[in-house]
């Protein structure tokens, strides 16, 4: 896949295809992706992207709920995301 003329799969960086969330409500690749070659820069397109800006405002919460990080930082954190999703 070089050039600009890449063919990608119909799911590429769809959060909700590449990187759902499972029964436990954490978010997991599927099986399928493995095989795909494109799974690494599919998975940093749909992170990039608002709904994935989302996704890591999920782990900030998760994260300040476990005791791994304080109120400030999480409050920093969020701020910073919400910006980025205006932004985008």
């Amino acid at each position: 896949m070089t050039g600009g003329k890449e063919k990608y799969p119909s799911c590429f960086g769809i959060l909700d295809a590449v990187f759902p969330k499972d029964e436990d409500g954490l978010r997991h690749t599927p099986k399928d992706c493995f095989a795909c070659i494109c799974k690494t820069e599919c998975l940093r397109s749909a992170m990039r992207g608002s709904n994935g800006l989302g996704a890591q405002e999920e782990f900030v919460d998760r994260a300040y709920s476990s005791g791994m990080i304080g109120f400030l930082e999480r409050w920093s954190k969020k701020k910073d995301l919400r910006r980025r999703i205006r932004k985008k």
